[in-house]
Formats: structure tokens, C-alpha cells, sequence
């Protein structure tokens, strides 16, 4: 699956003081965005925050009231004849006609390629090859949903919008997405994606972006924002009753030492391979054995919610 850009510095995706009012209701709010060639950006937030909004004026459907928008390069508003032929959109309602087949969507989505890839080879890979003949309206959910990916793929695309690609999936679906994915990536595909799976962003972003209520509120990679604000546990098992005293003294102000159980040593802060190696050290100079050395981070669920807050939005 090799797409059609060749390696360069420029972004694959940029936004510089992006605003989109709708009414009284500012959708995005001097949004700042970079995603680069052979990156995968996950976007996340919670619904209402601004993420459709902002992928829209990405892929040229909705203009910015403010700032600048550049996608490969190009506006995508007044230079959308030429920035479509090298993107690939996946819409998560599906986008296609309720009456065509699976088979000949896909074929209609490839004829407007130079280049496309095989359309069979795609139903195949996708696990839609015995659907070929079959109306899209009677696909079930996750059979309309690989069939948007492939729609999206099959143009060999420079870049790739995916809404929640892998909404209504089983696990084996969802794994080939991811994988699929991957694949982009090391084709040198740049990937902007939106989900609402943790765990998805997690395993497949190298950046990940939060925003809320159109801003920004935590970006970086995904262990750089599991760490925002995050105080880490490294759990150590050895005998009770040991001398914590040198610990301390080693580790120092913030990190708070104690043993929470009998046997059961627990340091509290900013665990780093540094303190790991301290507390194996300090066990090691009492004579004892630590027969279990565990740390505990807060995942990305954590911080999603406590940045965004836990209420429930419509």
C-alpha cells in the first residue's frame, strides 16, 4: 500500500489560529495544529469539543472564520480540485449510496484515482470480498465501516482523515484496521484520527491532541500526556519490616515512601528509570530479595477525564 508523496519537510496538516463560530457558539477557538507526513495524530474530546468541526475545514467541507488552514500545502477551501485527488476521507456515517453495492462503490471511488489501488485486493484484505454484491444499506455496521476505510485507502492517499474508524467493530476487525493503519505509516502516509477508544489512540498515535470546548487543553506523545500532572506508584515486594530510611534520604522531597502493607513498599511521584533503580539498589543493600518491582501510571482515560471533567455531554 505505497502512496503517491514523496518525503519532505513541509507538514502534512496546519493549523494556525483556527476559528469556527456557528451562531453564538464558538466551535473552535484559536486552534493550533500540526500533524506530519508519516505521522498518526489522534484528536480526541469529548463530543462537542470540536474535533468534527476541525477535520471538516481540514478536508475543505467547513470554512474557518478565522486563522489559516493548509493541507499538504494547499487552502483546502479555494484549492480543493487539487487537494482532493490526494487525500482519503472516511466519513463515520459511511458516505456512500444506500442502493449501490459494496463492489461497485469502491470501483466508482477508484475510477477517479490515476492510480488506484485494486479495488478486489482491498475488498479482500478487508474481509468484503463474499460482499461484493451486496446492497451498502444491507452491510451490517462494521461491514459499512470497512467499506468507508477501503473507500478512503484505495486512491493511495498522501493523507488520510479517519472518523472513528473503528466504531461498531469486533476485536478481529479492529485489529486489521490497526494494522492497516500501521501500514500507512510506514508508507509515509500522514493519518489524522478521532476516537473516542483510549486504548485505540494509545496503541496507534505518536501525537495525541486534546481539545475541549475548541482549545487545546494537552498534546504530545501518548506517554508524554499520561504523565501530565501524573504522580506514578512503583510498588516494590521484599520482606516487612525493612529500614526505609536510606530510600528516603536517596529519593528525596516530593517522593513520599511507606510501606502500605506488610511486605508491600510503596513510592509515590514522579517515577522515572532513576527511581527504579534506586529502590532495587536500597533492597539490595538490606540483603533482601524484592521479588516483585511493579510501577502503575495513570492511563489516558485518566487524564482525558480530568482535563475534560466526567459529565455527561449530549
Amino acid at each position: 500500500m505505497t502512496s503517491k508523496s514523496a518525503a519532505g519537510a513541509a507538514p502534512a496538516v496546519r493549523l494556525d489560529g483556527v476559528v469556527k463560530k456557528f451562531g453564538g457558539v464558538t466551535a473552535v477557538d484559536g486552534l493550533d495544529l500540526t500533524v506530519e507526513p508519516a505521522q498518526v495524530l489522534a484528536l480526541l474530546g469529548p463530543n462537542g469539543a470540536g474535533k468534527t468541526t476541525t477535520v471538516e475545514m481540514c478536508e475543505g467541507f467547513v470554512t474557518p472564520d478565522a486563522g489559516t488552514v493548509r493541507v499538504l500545502g494547499l487552502d483546502p477551501i479555494t484549492q480543493s480540485d487539487l487537494l482532493r485527488p490526494r487525500i482519503g476521507v472516511m466519513l463515520q456515517g459511511g458516505g456512500a449510496y444506500p442502493g449501490s453495492k459494496a463492489g461497485e462503490m469502491l470501483d466508482l471511488v477508484a475510477a477517479y484515482s490515476a492510480d488506484p489501488l485494486d479495488p478486489n485486493w482491498l475488498l479482500q484484505r478487508l474481509g468484503l470480498e463474499d460482499s461484493r454484491r451486496t446492497p451498502y444499506r444491507r452491510l451490517s455496521g462494521g461491514q459499512q465501516q470497512r467499506l468507508a476505510l477501503a473507500c478512503a485507502l484505495v486512491g493511495r492517499p498522501e493523507l488520510v482523515f479517519l472518523d472513528e474508524p473503528t466504531a461498531g467493530l469486533d476485536a478481529q476487525a479492529r485489529l486489521l484496521v490497526w494494522e492497516l493503519i500501521d501500514a500507512l505509516r510506514r508508507d509515509g502516509v500522514g493519518v489524522l484520527l478521532t476516537t473516542h477508544l483510549m486504548n485505540e489512540a494509545e496503541e496507534l498515535a505518536d501525537e495525541i491532541v486534546i481539545i475541549d470546548h475548541g482549545k487545546v487543553v494537552a498534546s504530545g506523545t501518548p506517554e508524554e500526556v499520561t504523565r501530565i500532572g501524573a504522580e506514578g506508584q512503583l510498588w516494590l515486594s521484599a520482606p516487612p519490616d525493612l529500614d526505609l530510611a536510606a530510600l528516603r534520604v536517596s529519593l528525596a522531597d516530593p517522593y513520599r515512601v511507606r510501606e502500605a502493607l506488610p511486605g508491600r513498599y510503596l513510592v509515590e511521584g514522579d517515577i522515572d528509570p532513576s527511581v527504579v533503580a534506586a529502590a532495587a539498589t536500597w533492597c539490595a543493600e538490606q540483603g533482601a530479595l524484592a521479588t516483585e518491582i511493579r510501577v502503575d501510571q495513570r492511563s489516558l482515560e485518566d487524564v482525558f477525564l480530568e482535563l475534560t471533567g466526567r459529565e455527561l455531554r449530549g
